[in-house]
């Protein structure tokens, strides 16, 4: 199991202390995001910060994000390029795609076609750069692209296999009413539990997301193990928006004994 460390679950630390984070808990990569309350990169230079993090040993496995990208116009179109001129001079692998999130454009039918034609005009650019663009769907009822069965549809209709990959959120995924699961297609995988024993399915929230336990609700180790054993080999990265985990004092021992329950319960599920 490949891990990595997704900025959001940390968001009060400096970029570079993120970074040593990332290292010390013996991460491939991270993802850093433009939508927490702090400058991307801390303000820093994105070639400088690329060179920080490999200097780490460290890879930007993806830079987020763009919202909400199926709500097609010429901000979105300005914004997605800007995201890949940065991504591009940070060295980062990927940049991430959020769908609308509000409850409209919901209908049967106006939901694909807004899909469609947000990635038919994506592709291009994708194409021209050699950028990979990872695609959320969010499980939520209010959302406009909860199914991956959808994604991937149109991933496939417009030839776009090459620089589309999917995100499978074990969150999203058991909102959404888990359903098949797509390695081939998939990008990266965000991994947090909900460990609430009395909150409703339907209510569960992203400040409800917290690090992986025996309490977990989410069944992660089975989401992990099926993937795994499906074939999927790219990195399992944190991403917790609780604002409990965020504050941890010492998210260091946190997440290390997350990431060893995790795969102390894998070698159990394997046996």
């Amino acid at each position: 199991m490949k891990t990595a460390l997704n900025y959001m679950t940390v968001p009060g630390l400096a970029y570079a202390d993120f970074l040593d984070l990332a290292a010390r808990l013996g991460c491939v990569g991270v993802e850093v995001r433009n939508d927490i309350a702090r400058p991307l990169f801390d303000g820093m230079d994105a070639a400088g910060a690329g060179r920080m993090a490999a200097d780490k040993g460290l890879r930007l496995v993806g830079l987020s994000q763009v919202y909400p990208f199926n709500d097609w116009n010429d901000d979105r179109e300005a914004a997605v390029r800007a995201l890949i001129d940065t991504a591009i001079e940070a060295g980062a692998e990927t940049v991430s795609l959020i769908p609308r999130n509000d409850g409209q454009a919901l209908g049967n039918g106006e939901r694909q076609a807004n899909l469609r034609v947000a990635m038919k005009a994506i592709l291009p650019i994708l194409q021209e750069t050699g950028m990979t663009a990872l695609v959320e769907p969010l499980g939520f009822l209010r959302s406009s692209l909860r199914s991956k069965r959808d994604l991937v549809d149109t991933i496939e209709a417009i030839g776009g296999a090459a620089h589309f990959k999917l995100v499978h959120d074990t969150f999203h995924h058991t909102l959404a009413g888990g359903g098949p699961i797509f390695p081939e297609e998939t990008g990266i995988v965000h991994i947090s539990a909900v460990t609430d024993p009395d909150l409703p399915v339907e209510r569960m929230e992203d400040e409800h997301r917290v690090l992986i336990d025996e309490n977990d609700r989410l069944d992660n180790v089975g989401q992990i193990a099926a993937l795994l054993a499906a074939g999927y080999d790219g990195p399992f990265s944190y991403e917790c928006f609780s604002p409990e985990t965020q504050a941890l004092a010492d998210p260091y021992t946190a997440i290390r004994t997350s990431f060893d329950f995790i795969s102390s319960q894998l070698r159990a599920h394997a046996a």
